[in-house]
């Protein structure tokens, strides 16, 4: 197989409609009477990876381009209307399937896993938070990285080196991140059963009860150490494993346009975010499944 954006989609496609099959309890109920959807889930899950994958951001346009160019891989394209709705309804079916394709690679089962969260804006003027559906969910919080304050949400990931994404959660911005680990760690399936794994984070990522209750999972925690403390073991390996997890981020939001996400509403932010984790872990997935030597590029999707 190539690794190009039709073939990616092709495989994604068959993947996902075979999956669905096997598990018609992870698509959406619809009624057992009326008229039957003219695109499949599969089809319009694929649209939306390739929409992501593409650097479409407006829905309106993007389905512009697909009508013209995608006529002849989707025979039909629904409106703008149609679209947004079918893929909101689609984000416990997206949320299953990012899981279900990365258990697919043969990194999925690597015990070294990087930690981290990354600032989503939802709102910039006083204005727009006060009358945002997002109130109660977004919240004020700080980002490091741009040494300012910003509304909005968390996205918080646990990844494999090669930055596929295992467990994820998206959260306001004043969520803890380890209390947020420790919970993915308790709830998520993606994290059963990887004791005696390694989690790589940085400063924030600290406390004795917190490194306790990692040990009573079976993890171990490599992190930098704070000011104040005395040195701590694994320090050479926290430079180029962090700049590792701060390329992944930087692929959602520079290649995949995660702070270009547009959503207005709870369902909308939250399929927003989904579909690009969604494009990461399909393209990491047919990487591999093709053999590429770096399974994180984009390069051959984004054109």
């Amino acid at each position: 197989m190539d690794a190009d954006l039709d073939t990616l989609a092709t495989e994604l496609y068959v993947t996902t409609d075979d999956l669905l099959k096997a598990h018609p309890e992870e698509c959406p109920l619809r009624p057992l009477v009326g008229l039957a959807p003219q695109i499949s889930d599969a089809e319009l899950i694929t649209l939306a990876v390739m929409q992501a994958l593409l650097g479409h951001t407006n829905e309106t346009r993007w389905l512009r381009y697909a009508h013209t160019h995608l006529h002849a891989m989707f025979p039909y394209i629904p409106g703008q209307s149609g679209y947004n709705k079918r893929l909101r309804a689609l984000v416990g079916t997206v949320a299953w399937l990012i899981r279900a394709l990365a258990s697919q690679t043969s990194v999925y089962d690597d015990d070294v896993l990087l930690v981290d969260s990354t600032p989503i804006e939802c709102a910039r003027s006083r204005e727009t938070v006060h009358r945002s559906d997002l109130a109660g969910w977004a919240q004020y919080g700080y980002c490091a990285s741009h040494s300012r304050y910003f509304w909005g949400l968390r996205l918080h990931m646990i990844a494999t080196v090669h930055g596929l994404p295992i467990a994820f959660a998206i959260t306001g911005a004043k969520a803890d991140e380890r209390t947020v680990v420790l919970e993915l760690l308790q709830t998520d399936q993606s994290l059963a059963g990887r004791a005696r794994s390694i989690l790589i984070g940085d400063k924030n990522y600290f406390g004795h009860q917190f490194e306790t209750d990692l040990a009573d999972h079976e993890i171990e925690l490599l992190r930098p150490a704070r000011k104040g403390e005395k040195p701590r073991p694994g320090a050479r390996f926290f430079k180029p494993l962090r700049q590792t997890i701060e390329s992944i981020f930087d692929t959602f939001k520079g290649q995949l346009d995660l702070e270009r996400h547009q959503g207005r509403t709870p369902a909308g932010v939250l399929i927003r975010i989904l579909q690009r984790i969604l494009a990461l872990t399909a393209a990491i997935w047919h990487n591999d499944r093709t053999g590429q030597p770096i399974r994180r590029s984009l390069t051959a999707y984004d054109h």
